[in-house]
């Protein structure tokens, strides 16, 4: 499902990575919320597949799914 992430703890302190590089699912994540396009993301980093992008994507999503987010901010 998701033969192009991959994970080692050498690499990137084993954060989930698109395999053969050293770019993780995180980063893919940031340019999506900072509005970037696959187009952006591919011109910037063109070794990268459109295959890669929607792996990182689909695996980030994945990995969120049921999941509830809060702030960090605890208050009293």
């Amino acid at each position: 499902m998701f033969d192009r992430i991959v994970s080692d703890s050498a690499i990137l302190g084993g954060k989930p990575i698109i395999q053969g590089t050293r770019i993780s699912v995180e980063m893919v994540m940031e340019w999506v919320a900072s509005g970037a396009s696959r187009d952006d993301m591919l011109k910037a980093y063109p070794h990268l597949s459109a295959e890669d992008i929607e792996q990182a994507i689909g695996y980030a999503a994945k990995a969120v799914k049921n999941e509830v987010l809060t702030t960090a901010e605890i208050r009293p």
